[in-house]
C-alpha cells in the first residue's frame, strides 16, 4: 500500500512512546502469537506468570480472535495510538475504559466477520456488555505484574530510538528517516511511502495531518493504524532492541574502571542519565557520578533538550574507546 505525503506532513509528523501499546505487543509475544525473537529468555521467565494471568482473565485468551493477527484485521480500541509523546500507562488505560461498548462491539464484529468461526465462549465474552472493562482489567494486571518491572529498560531503548529517528526526520527529511526503518518500508520520490502490508493497491493521503511513529521493542514487523477514527500511525521495530551489551575494552576498564568504561561504551549513541541507568541496571545516582567524572575529563559532553540533558562521547572519548 502507499501513503501519500505533502510538505506539511513533515512538520505535523511526530514520534511517541506508548506503554499500553507495548503491553499489547508483550501480550502477543507471551501468548505465542508473535515470535519471541530476542525476547526468548524474557518470555520464558514470564511465561508462568502470564499463564496465571490468563486463567484469571480469560479475555487474554479470547483476544487472539481480534488482536495480534498478522496479515488480518484487528481491533483498535484495546490499545489506541497515544495522544502525546510519552503518556503514562494509567492515562492511556483511562482512555480505553472510556470506550463506548457500542464502538467496541462494532470493531469486534467487523474483525470476526473476516476471521474463521470462533468458539461460542469466545464470541459471547467478546460481545458481552463488559468487554471493555474486561480488557482494561486484564491489561492493567499484565502491566502491573509483568511489564512494569521491565519498563525502565524498555522505555530507555524506545527513547533513544525516538531521539535518533526524529532528528533524522527533522534534519534530512523522509528518505533518511525511513531508510533503515524496515525492509517493508520504502520512500519514493514525489512524496510516497510504500508499505508491504496486507492492503495491496490501497492508497492513503495524510493531507497535512502527519504520521505518528511508534517504536516497539516487541514487534519485528511494520504495523499501521490507518483508520479515520484514530491518528494515522505506524508501528515499527525500535533500534537496539535485544542488542548485546556493549562490552568495554579490558584495557580501558583497567584505566578508568569497568563501570565508567561501560558508560563510555554505551554512549556510542546519545542518552540521558536516566536512560543509561536503566540500560546498565544502575541507580541514577551511581550513573550520574560516573557521567560527572567522564564529563570533567572531556570524554563526554551534554546537550540540553527540553528538561533533559543528552550525553554523547566527544572526539576524545571516541578516540579512547577506539584505542
Amino acid at each position: 500500500m502507499t501513503i501519500e505525503v505533502v510538505p506539511q506532513d513533515l512538520i505535523a509528523s511526530r514520534f511517541a512512546i506508548s506503554p499500553l501499546v507495548e503491553t499489547m505487543h508483550a501480550h502477543w509475544v507471551l501468548a505465542g502469537h508473535f515470535p519471541a525473537g530476542v525476547h526468548g529468555p524474557w518470555s520464558e521467565r514470564r511465561r508462568e506468570a502470564y499463564r496465571r494471568l490468563a486463567d484469571e482473565h480469560p479475555v487474554l485468551r479470547a483476544a487472539a480472535a481480534i488482536s495480534g493477527n498478522a496479515g488480518a484485521a484487528n481491533v483498535s480500541f484495546i490499545a489506541p495510538p497515544p495522544t502525546a509523546a510519552d503518556v503514562p500507562f494509567e492515562e492511556e488505560l483511562a482512555a480505553v475504559r472510556a470506550t463506548p461498548p457500542a464502538q467496541a462491539h462494532a470493531e469486534i464484529r467487523r474483525v470476526l466477520a473476516q476471521r474463521p468461526p470462533v468458539p461460542s465462549w469466545v464470541r459471547e465474552l467478546l460481545l458481552g456488555p463488559e468487554v471493555v472493562a474486561r480488557f482494561a482489567r486484564a491489561y492493567e494486571a499484565l502491566w502491573t505484574r509483568i511489564l512494569s518491572h521491565d519498563w525502565p529498560r524498555l522505555r530507555a531503548t524506545l527513547q533513544r530510538d525516538v531521539v535518533h529517528r526524529a532528528g533524522r526526520l527533522a534534519a534530512y527529511g523522509w528518505g533518511t528517516a525511513l531508510e533503515d526503518l524496515s525492509p517493508q518500508v520504502r520512500w519514493r520520490a514525489g512524496g510516497r511511502i510504500e508499505l508491504e502490508l496486507v492492503s495491496p493497491g490501497r492508497s492513503v493521503r495524510l493531507d497535512g495531518k502527519g504520521l505518528l511513529f511508534l517504536p516497539s521493542a516487541f514487534v519485528g514487523r511494520i504495523g499501521a493504524y490507518l483508520e479515520d477514527a484514530w491518528p494515522y500511525a505506524m508501528v515499527y521495530p525500535a533500534r537496539g532492541t535485544g542488542a548485546p551489551e556493549r562490552a568495554p575494552d579490558r584495557h580501558l576498564a583497567g584505566l578508568i574502571g569497568r563501570s565508567r568504561a561501560r558508560v563510555l561504551a554505551e554512549l556510542a549513541e546519545p542518552a540521558t542519565t536516566t536512560q543509561l541507568a536503566a540500560l546498565l541496571g544502575q541507580s541514577v545516582g551511581t550513573t550520574g557520578g560516573h557521567i560527572a567524572a567522564l564529563r570533567r575529563t572531556g570524554l563526554i559532553a551534554g546537550t540540553r533538550t527540553g528538561r533533559s540533558v543528552l550525553y554523547a562521547r566527544t572526539p576524545l572519548g571516541d578516540a579512547l574507546v577506539n584505542g
